[in-house]
C-alpha cells in the first residue's frame, strides 16, 4: 500500500497531520528551489557589482556602475548611500561621516532581511515536522490499540499491521524535517557569505568616503 494512501486513511485528526505534513513539505521546497534561485542571481549580482564599482574612475562612475550590475537590488543603496539627508529631520544632524554610517547601516538591514527572507519558515519546519509526525503515530497506535482490545482473539498480524501504519507518520514526518533543516543551514551558509561580501563593501565604501573607522 503506498505511504501517502496509508496517511490519508484514518479519522480527521489522522487525515489533517497528513495533510499538514504534506503543506509543510510542499512549501519547503517551494521556497528552498526558489531561494536557491535568488541566492545564486544574487551573489553573481554582489560579485560583478562590486568589481565594476571598483573599476570605476570617481564615485559617481562607481555608483551607477554597481546598480547597472545589482539586478537583485542589494548592492546598489549601498553605492549610493551617503546622500545628503533632509534638511531639518534627525537624519541631518551628526557629523557626515556618521550619516553615511547610518545610511549605509539601513541599506544592509534590508539587504539582510531580503536575504534572509523564509529562513524562519524552513527553520519551523525542520523543528516541527517530526512532532507533527509523530503525533499521528501516537492517535493511530492508540486506536490500533483500542481496536485490538475490542477484538475476541488477537494475533501478531493484527498487532503488526495498524501499528506499521502508525509509524508511517514518524516517517513521514522525518522526510519532511530532514531537508528543511539541511536546507536552512545550506542556505544559511550561502546568505552568509553574500552578506560578508555587502559588510566588506560597505566598510571599505565609508572607509574611502570618510577615511578609515578608529579602531
Amino acid at each position: 500500500m503506498n505511504s501517502w494512501t496509508v496517511l490519508l486513511e484514518g479519522d480527521a485528526v489522522h487525515l489533517a497531520v497528513a495533510l499538514t505534513l504534506l503543506a509543510m513539505s510542499i512549501s519547503s521546497w517551494t521556497l528552498m528551489l526558489w531561494k536557491i534561485l535568488l541566492l545564486w542571481h544574487c551573489g553573481a549580482d554582489v560579485r560583478r557589482g562590486i568589481a565594476a564599482f571598483w573599476q570605476a574612475p570617481d564615485w559617481e562612475a562607481g555608483a551607477r556602475a554597481a546598480t547597472g550590475f545589482d539586478a537583485s537590488g542589494l548592492l546598489g543603496p549601498l553605492a549610493a548611500a551617503g546622500g545628503a539627508p533632509l534638511a531639518g529631520t534627525l537624519a541631518a544632524t551628526g557629523r557626515p561621516e556618521h550619516q553615511h554610517m547610518r545610511s549605509l547601516r539601513a541599506a544592509l538591514d534590508v539587504a539582510t532581511r531580503r536575504l534572509q527572507y523564509g529562513q524562519v519558515v524552513l527553520a519551523t519546519v525542520g523543528a516541527t515536522a517530526p512532532f507533527v509526525g509523530l503525533l499521528g503515530t501516537v492517535w493511530g497506535i492508540y486506536h490500533a490499540l483500542l481496536g485490538i482490545a475490542d477484538a475476541t482473539q488477537v494475533s501478531l498480524p493484527q498487532i503488526a499491521a495498524p501499528v506499521g501504519q502508525a509509524l508511517i507518520m514518524t516517517a513521514a514526518g522525518l522526510a519532511v524535517a530532514i531537508p528543511a533543516v539541511l536546507g536552512y543551514n545550506l542556505l544559511g551558509r550561502w546568505i552568509a557569505r553574500i552578506e560578508s561580501q555587502l559588510e566588506g563593501f560597505a566598510f571599505d565604501v565609508h572607509a574611502l568616503h570618510h577615511g578609515p573607522v578608529a579602531g
